[in-house]
Order: structure tokens, then sequence, then C-alpha cells
């Protein structure tokens, strides 16, 4: 189903979302939309992870393979995680218990769950952010939603914080653009649990004392 020149900017209350914006945003994922919505740290892009034309869509906006994209998995809690990550050991899910919700992406080790376009990825970025928005609309939809960043080192600092900009350059690009107010311009802290040593990939919005 295509969107094209329907694309809405929605105004939303992380405390208190309305119901109806919600329900938009899901029926959009549902039907193989893309959406903009705020996170804990910066505006992220994504689509329902089981939809794979979005999921080729949102890889050529972003100019990558899709195959080697290394797009994170928005969950609404950790009882998500065993559908798509390996089974994970005591130490590993205190840190995760300790740090989500929050501003952390978790590269852990994924399972044959993971949809088919991604089978040739052995990790998979894990978030759930600290922002009621997203985390109800994942819950919602009943499946992770691919997120990526919409910061590009070419704009303005302005597009990753400010959602009336965002929706001014995106809107003949993606379905919806969900208004959580202006945004953070640091991106989350990403941490990799793959291997017996941990490692901090990058040093972003989480602090990384909850190691």
């Amino acid at each position: 189903m295509s969107f094209k020149n329907m694309s809405k900017l929605l105004k939303v209350y992380e405390k208190n979302p309305d119901q109806r914006v919600i329900d938009q945003a899901v029926d959009v994922l549902r039907k193989g939309g893309l959406i903009i919505y705020p996170t804990d740290t910066v505006y992220g892009l994504g689509c329902d992870i089981t939809k794979t034309r979005a999921l080729e869509k949102i890889a050529r906006l972003k100019q990558v393979k899709l195959e080697k994209a290394n797009f994170s998995f928005i969950c609404y809690d950790l009882s998500n995680l065993s559908e798509y990550v390996r089974q994970i050991d005591t130490p590993t899910y205190k840190i995760l218990k300790r740090a989500l919700p929050g501003p952390y992406t978790f590269i852990l080790k994924g399972n044959n769950n993971l949809p088919k376009v991604f089978k040739k990825k052995s990790t998979v970025g894990i978030r759930v952010p600290d922002n009621n928005i997203i985390r109800t609309i994942a819950q919602q939809l009943g499946n992770p939603i691919i997120s990526t960043s919409i910061y590009d080192e070419d704009d303005v600092i302005e597009y990753t914080t400010d959602p009336e900009l965002i929706f001014e350059k995106w809107r003949d690009k993606v379905d919806l653009v969900l208004d959580g107010g202006y945004g953070d311009n640091i991106a989350s802290t990403i941490i990799d649990l793959t291997e017996d040593e941990i490692v901090v990939v990058r040093e972003g919005k989480g602090s990384i004392d909850i190691l």
C-alpha cells in the first residue's frame, strides 16, 4: 500500500500519548509504511521488522545494502528479546535489567527467528528506549520496530531535534512523523555483549556506570 503524498505530522505527548495517534502509527506500520518518532535520544526512522519492502526502502534512504545494515530493533521490554536473540546468561540479563528502558543499544547474538533479510547477520542491536510513545507503539504493534537515526552529518543539527524541520525534510519519504517535542542530539550508548569481554562501541547519552 502506498502512502505517497499523505504524510502527516502528528503531535503526541509522552506522558499521556493520545490513543488515536498511537493507533494511526500502528496502522501505518502494519501496512508497510515508514514512521519517524521520538526516542530518549535522537529521533528515529523505522518500520515493522516483518515488512521486507519497508526495510528495503529504509536501506535505500540510508544508502546502505539491507543485508549489511546495522539497524537496531526497538522492543517494548526485555520479554521481547527471547524471540530474536540467543539465550541470555544471568550476568548479561542483569546489565540489561539495570540499563533498560534507557538510552542504550545492546549488541546481542541473534537467533534463527530474525527476519529473512537479516539471516546472514550473527548479531542484532536491541533498544528499549525510555520513551513511552515508541514503546507503546511497539507493544501494540506486537513486533519490534527497526530503528535507525535520521541524523546526517551534512544536515544542520536542528534536523535531529525539531520535529517540524524533520517533517519538512522527510515528508516525501515517510508516511508519518510523530512530534513528541524537541529531541536530543546525543545518540545512544552502544555496548557489545556478544563476547565474554564487554565492549563499549560508542559512548553516548547512556552512562557506562551500569556495567
